[in-house]
This record gives structure tokens, sequence and C-alpha cells, in this order.
């Protein structure tokens, strides 16, 4: 289970609650307007980024990885709703009692579920139905808010917070995957037409010098944590040359015309599999028309800029791209000290970045009892780590310890990469 800190913070686009709001021996009165402030501004941005999709855009399920984005809006309610409101209020009456078994995702201990790859074919409750529940839990929630009794009041916050930082999870999730399903329309629509990459603030570049030694990583437990990034601990690194900016396309367009996707020594056993088996010639959403790249993007299909950072790439092509380049990626401990230090360019708010290390428990680690106890542990095997955040990532859910993870040959995520050489 997440561990929260005193000042810890819910912070989300265009509306945010500083630690300062919130300072040590608040009021509970004090308490309650700060939470009600930060659940109110989390679940409007959920709905925000749900506003440009028609209900029919809400339903589709474009992989079993992905979920409809009316399937994201009931399940974070849902999450509010079995690990919140049901345990502090006795006189709650459910909006659907079919719903706990529609909208549970993978936590065993709270229930069955429906199956995940099947997501897509649920037409009926409509979306609706899921802004109707969605109303229903949050008028519950603002009375608890208002109500939780002194002597509960921590324990409610706590929970609550953890409720907030998961929905921000899924409000990232909400653009990955509608971007996904509109990539599979031949018409390219747009998410959005206004759109744009979000603007860059550049060094110059080049690789910068990262002295070996014992450091600490994890979370210093000031602010919000998840409990994979916890304890913080030291760990010793070797002298290392980290790039300041990720490998951008122009470098990843002269992987391919090296012939990077057909050259099978480039590529680990499995990665290379899936070269053949999907047949990847290009990042994720590239698509050559007139003998131009383009790739689809949140505006709709658009020209790839050399300039850019390359997005949309698994972890397997990352790893070939560093063995084509004489490189490394970095190991999530070298990724962290290094953003900690500043060293790098575009760390936050732009591509999540793959590390060569994979996704492990830290030494000490152990995962909650109970249904929230499912909430990172259990994924820790057969998955990679990624640093920094994406340019769909709510403004404030970044952190230089935060953990993401994805099988190696995800790259539908907002999922780029940077180098690293040893002397």
């Amino acid at each position: 289970m997440a561990r929260v800190s005193a000042q810890s913070t819910a912070v989300v686009r265009g509306a945010q609650a500083h630690p300062a709001a919130r300072p040590d021996g608040a009021s509970l009165d004090d308490q309650r307007a700060f939470w009600r402030a930060a659940f109110r501004a989390v679940r409007d941005e959920t709905e925000a980024r749900a506003a440009p999709l028609s209900p029919e855009d809400q339903i589709v399920q474009s992989m079993a990885d992905a979920s409809p984005t009316k399937w994201h809006r009931a399940h974070v309610t849902w999450f509010f709703e079995t690990f919140l409101v049901k345990p502090n209020d006795a006189s709650y009456r459910e909006y659907d009692a079919r719903f706990s078994f529609l909208f549970n995702s993978y936590y065993v201990a709270a229930g069955p579920r429906h199956a995940r790859p099947q997501r897509g074919l649920i037409t009926r409750p409509n979306t609706a139905d899921v802004t109707a529940y969605r109303a229903h839990v949050d008028a519950a929630v603002e009375r608890l808010i208002e109500t939780v009794p002194a002597t509960q009041a921590d324990e409610f916050f706590r929970i609550l917070e953890i409720g907030l930082h998961h929905e921000q999870q899924h409000q990232e999730l909400l653009l990955t995957d509608i971007l996904h399903a509109f990539a599979q329309n031949p018409t390219w629509p747009a998410y959005d037409a206004a759109w744009r990459a979000p603007k860059r603030a550049l060094s110059q570049g080049g690789y910068v010098e990262l002295p070996g030694g014992i450091h600490e990583i994890g979370h210093d437990g000031e602010g919000y944590g998840f409990d994979n990034e916890y304890p913080r601990h030291q760990v010793l690194l070797q002298d290392v040359r980290i790039a300041r900016q990720m490998v951008s396309n122009a470098d990843w367009l002269d992987f391919i015309a090296d012939g990077g996707y057909a050259t099978a020594s480039l590529w680990l056993s499995d990665g290379w599999a899936a070269v053949q088996n999907e047949g990847w010639q290009a990042p994720g959403y590239w698509i050559e028309r007139d003998g131009a790249w383009h790739a689809m993007s949140l505006a709709g299909l658009k020209p790839v800029d050399p300039a850019d950072p390359v997005r949309h790439v698994s972890y397997y092509e990352a790893d070939a791209f560093a063995r084509w380049a004489g490189k490394h990626l970095p190991g999530e401990q070298e990724w962290e000290v290094a953003a900690r230090k500043g060293l790098l360019d575009d760390a936050f708010g732009l591509l999540w970045q793959w590390t060569r290390s994979a996704y492990l428990p830290y030494p000490g680690y152990c995962a909650a009892e109970g249904a929230l106890g499912e909430y990172n542990g259990k994924f820790m095997v057969s998955q990679m780590v990624l640093r920094g955040s994406s340019l769909a990532t709510p403004a404030g859910h970044e952190r230089a310890s935060y953990r993401n993870f994805f099988y190696p040959p995800s790259r539908w995520q907002f999922s780029g990469l940077r180098l690293v050489e040893f002397p």
C-alpha cells in the first residue's frame, strides 16, 4: 500500500494543491477543505480529458492491453466506492450492484471481475450511466469528507489520496488508449486538432559525467509516493556518462536507413521474434506516405519532425538502438541520480524513458495486506522500468523516484529513451 506523508499533494493539470496548503498540524476543517478541493480537481480533470470523445469513442477497446474510456471513468469511481465509501458509510446504497463485477480490474481480494480483453464488448451500462455513477459516488465521497470523525480522518484521507493518484494514472491511460484506438482508424481522427507537443528546454546536448560511488535512491518521504518507490536505499554506481537529451527522430531515421529493423544481431532473441511476428519497420504509429514518414498523434496524422525525440518505441527497440549506437540504456538507479542532480533535459513531461532495469522490489520491500496490497507488488516480474513522465501525465504526478513499468514489447505508451556510455 502506498505510503503517504503529512504533506502529500494531489495535483492536476490546471488545478493544483500545494503542500503548503496542508501544513503539519492543520485543523480538521482545513484538511476537509484541502481534500474536497483536491478531489474535485482530479475528478474534473478526468471528465475534461473525456470531453472531446463521443459515446462511440468511449466504448472502443482496440487491444487487450487498452481499456475503453468509459471503463476508465467507471473503474476509478469503483475504486473510491469500494475502498473509501463502503467501509466508511453504512448508509450508502450502491448505484448499481452489477458495477462491482464490471469495473474491478485486478483486485482479487475485492471480488470477481469481468475479463479485461472483453471490456469493449460492454455497451451497457452506457456512457450516460457512467456519468451518473460518477456523480453518485462523488456525492458520497464529499459527504464523507465533510463528516468523517476526527478519530478516523487520518486513515480516511490516506485512502482518499491513494485514490486520487490512482485516478491520475488512469487519466494518462485514457489518452494513450484512445490514441491507440484512433490509430486503427484509416481516417486518422484527431483527439484534439489543436494539440501540440510540449516545448522543450534543451541544453547543449552531448553526454555529462555521472560519478560513481554510493548514492541513495527511492522516495525520500516528502510528498506522495507509491509503495514500489520504497524503501529508500543505497546503491553503488560505476562512473558513467549519460546523454542530456533523448534519442531523436533523426537518430532513429538513421537507424532505419542502416537496416536496424533487418539486422538480427542487434536484437534480443524475443525482440527479434517481435520484429518478425509484428512486422515492425519503424516506431509505433509511424506510416510512410509519399516517401515521407508520418506518425499518429493526439492531433491526428502528422509528418515526423526529425528534431523531436522518438516516441512509441518498445524496450526491445530501445535496446536494439542502443546496441546499434554502441551505447547502453541507463539503469533506473543511474537515471534517478542524474535526474536529481539536474543533468537531464526533458526528464519529465515529454516521454517515459526506458531503462535497462527489470521491475523488481527494492531491498526490504513488503506489500501491504488486503486488496490495496495488490496495487504494485504482484506485478514485480517480467517487466522493465521506465522513468520520468510523459506529455499525457497529469501535472504534478511526476517525481524522480516514480517507477513506471511495462512489458518489453509495449509501445502504445508515450515511451522513448536516452543513452549512457561507460568509460
